[in-house]
């Protein structure tokens, strides 16, 4: 099952590095601004956090198996909506109720459903590294995605094929893997499901699916949606826009960039998980997450294109190294049975907290001279999370 779960993971992730490099220049395409696509990515992420809070909260109860599934046909759905129409009201609505990735990580609720499932299939002491793996795959998978979408469109663009059907072409491909996805999950067995807790409230969870750990639970995913709104200044749409209208970068040289990211990222989960055999979970995530942060703060000040993605590359190797070790921190303090709820109810945090970011990030993109703004806000929400969750965490200790 592990290996079926990882399988899952990497395809959909392929399917989110589809869109990330072609998805914002697709929308500019169709005649949206700035102003127009912030406010888009933050309507995806409400109505992410909307359904992955329905689906988590549920999905020890009712099946982990028959969630997963139901969530694949909304992002069947959105692909294809998005794939059809240009109407800014039908692509508000199909932002708000479908599943897409327009944004640097996945707020939707796949991750939170297999992440509890993985969590009961190794021993605590393996969770880590499960989970840097885990993350090795989404990420190599999303660099392939974006390095195949970005090269794609460039190609059908010099092979005479219009620029809104050559950023048309990836849309279908998403569409098409969410049906993929689907088939894949039909094969999950009955070992991915919730285990019933004997201290559990017989009356099927409490708060959200939670009982003895709501109130870690709640501070942590509080601090995570600080975190995420700093990350929401500067999703992977915008960085994109920035690139090119600060550098005139294609959509070939930004599919190879984000190539490069995603690479270094999934090698860095790696090295978290045995960094945090050494430090401990808490230190790791703050640690690496600092010196990540700083490197965002340089990024406006660059002069050119290449000194920018060298910027840009640095970070990478080292903003994903707080993930694995986030994710196993929030499995190691809750029941088993608050799992996908804890998950889901983390993720919830990090989502309202990237919602909010991308209109605000929009707008002052929109107005000129003020195009590394985000950069800057970022970075510095972002260190200040990091204090935060020291300060707040550094204390309460959990096995890795």
């Amino acid at each position: 099952m592990i290996n079926l779960i990882l399988a899952t993971r990497a395809v959909r992730m392929f399917a989110y590095g589809l869109l990330a490099v072609v998805f914002a220049l697709y929308l500019t395409a169709i005649g949206l601004d700035t102003a127009q696509i912030g406010l888009l990515i933050t309507l995806t992420l409400v109505g992410d956090a909307v359904v992955s809070l329905f689906i988590t909260t549920r999905a020890d109860q009712i099946g982990r198996k028959r969630m997963l599934i139901a969530g694949t046909w909304l992002m069947f759905a959105a692909g294809l909506a998005f794939l059809l129409t240009q109407n800014f009201i039908v692509l508000v609505i199909t932002a708000t109720l479908g599943i897409i990735s327009l944004s640097n990580g996945e707020y939707g609720p796949f991750m939170s459903v297999e992440q509890a499932a993985l969590s009961q299939l190794v021993p605590s002491a393996q969770r880590t590294a499960l989970f840097a793996r885990y993350q090795l795959f989404g990420s190599f998978a999303s660099a392939l995605g974006s390095l195949i979408s970005g090269w794609l469109a460039q190609w059908l663009q010099q092979s005479g094929v219009s620029v809104v059907d050559s950023y048309r072409v990836p849309l279908m491909m998403y569409a098409v893997l969410g049906l993929v996805l689907g088939g894949m999950y039909y094969f999950l067995t009955s070992e991915i499901e919730a285990s019933r807790s004997p201290i559990a409230p017989t009356d099927g969870g409490g708060w959200l699916g939670l009982h003895q750990s709501s109130k870690t639970v709640v501070q942590l995913s509080a601090l995570f949606g600080v975190d995420s709104f700093g990350s929401g200044l500067i999703t992977q749409a915008f960085i994109v826009l920035w690139l090119n209208r600060q550098f005139g970068a294609d959509s070939a040289a930004l599919g190879t960039l984000f190539f490069g990211v995603n690479i270094l990222s999934g090698f860095s989960a790696l090295a978290s998980a045995r960094l945090a055999k050494r430090i401990g979970l808490i230190n790791t995530m703050v640690f690496t997450h600092i010196p990540a942060n700083l490197l965002v703060l340089l990024v406006p000040f660059m002069p050119t294109l290449g000194m920018a993605m060298v910027v840009l590359l640095a970070r990478a190797m080292l903003q994903q190294m707080d993930v694995a070790p986030r994710q196993a921190y929030v499995m190691a303090v809750v029941k088993p049975d608050e799992r996908s709820a804890a998950a889901g109810v983390t993720n919830l945090g990090k989502t309202i907290g990237a919602a909010l970011a991308p209109s605000i990030a929009g707008r002052i993109m929109s107005i000129p001279g003020w195009g590394g703004t985000p950069f800057l806000a970022a970075g510095l929400v972002n260190i200040l999370y990091d204090l935060a969750i020291y300060r707040g965490f550094r204390r309460l200790r959990a096995e890795g």
